[in-house]
């Protein structure tokens, strides 16, 4: 889901996929692969073992590979065989594949970790969970895959885009910048594996849940926004960032996308142990192991996001008024003093 965070943290991301224009359309792309969802989750129910995990997980990968070559074809604005020669195959089986058929299927996972939370089993009564695992999912995946299509023409178009998400820039820095990473990602795995093994004191199952899934979404979130200006600010201490924004920015960037997403890869971790390995709950060891790996991502990912967004102060021309306008990413961005001295003025800026 690094590419969700990247489209909502990164200014150039951002400001490509949240103009008007494109968010009108964004709103069709999303509605009617949902009706196109609800037809084959129809069909499926007749053909399928749907109360089967594997088998739903299966039919939401598949719903979604389909969603999201064609709504990133929808986002290029381009037919098929244009696409696949400007784009190459391996874009388009990193859309599919990555963006499509897995990204649906940790979407389904958390659906229906969601819903068990609320004490809508699924395992119990699979009808209306896994109506919901497919419809949700796709709808989300033909955002994306949209959203990434636009970034992608806007990229041709001539318009600098420093960083497109398809993991190229996050295998560069795993492998350049191992011991400015590795710290935060250490650090993840020991706090979030602390946090989550306080589930070993509740007695009941979904109770154990939520503290084990509070405790790794505060955690998570607070290693991600440290690692954020650990990587915006290599030269120095994280700490210098820090405290120099303002409090409730820094609440902000915490709750999203640290918190959000914390939350999010448990949540995926909760239906893979409930839903694939049928587990009544989440055991204190896998909820050790999966709150220290989520943690750990986030430390990674909140890097690599300050990395990312260092790279692209140095490559651009400064914050803009559109800029300003997109939501996560005011304030968050840059040090709270420095914003308004580093805006262009409305009527020189370019939007």
């Amino acid at each position: 889901m690094l590419h969700r965070m990247a489209l909502r943290v990164l200014p150039s991301l951002s400001l490509a996929v949240t103009e008007g224009a494109v968010r009108k359309q964004k709103r069709i792309v999303m509605f009617v692969p949902g009706l196109m969802a609800f037809g084959c989750y129809r069909l499926a129910k007749h053909l399928l073992p749907l109360t089967e995990p594997w088998v739903l997980l299966t039919v939401s990968g598949v719903v979604g590979l389909v969603t999201a070559l064609a709504a990133y074809c929808v986002g290029r604005t381009s037919a098929w065989r244009a696409v696949a020669r400007e784009d190459g195959f391996r874009i388009l089986i990193w859309i599919a594949g990555w963006i499509g058929f897995v990204y649906g299927i940790q979407l389904s996972l958390l659906v229906l970790a969601l819903l068990w939370l609320v004490g809508y089993d699924y395992l119990a009564h699979p009808d209306g969970p896994a109506m919901m695992a497919i419809i949700i999912s796709c709808t989300a995946v033909a955002r994306d895959a949209f959203e990434i299509g636009h970034v992608r023409k806007v990229a041709l178009m001539g318009r600098p885009v420093p960083t497109f998400p398809d993991g190229a820039p996050l295998r560069s820095l795993l492998s350049s910048r191992a011991t400015k990473w590795a710290p935060w990602t250490a650090a993840g795995l020991i706090v979030g594996a602390a946090g989550a093994s306080l589930g070993y004191f509740i007695n009941a199952h979904q109770s154990a849940v939520i503290v084990q899934l509070s405790a790794v979404t505060l955690l998570g979130g607070a290693v991600a926004l440290c690692a954020y200006f650990g990587g915006i600010k290599p030269q120095s201490s994280w700490t210098a960032g820090f405290f120099e924004t303002r409090i409730s920015e820094l609440l902000k960037y915490w709750w999203w996308p640290g918190m959000a997403f914390a939350s999010t890869y448990y949540l995926v971790v909760a239906g893979i142990v409930i839903f694939l390995i049928r587990e009544p709950g989440i055991p204190t060891f896998y909820a050790v192991v999966g709150g220290g790996l989520v943690t750990a991502l986030m430390g990674l990912y909140g890097y690599y996001l300050g990395h990312r967004r260092q790279v692209e102060e140095q490559q651009g021309d400064g914050l803009t008024t559109g800029l300003l306008r997109c939501p996560f990413v005011m304030g968050i961005l840059g040090k709270s003093g420095d914003i308004g001295a580093g805006l262009p003025t409305p009527s020189t800026s370019k939007v």
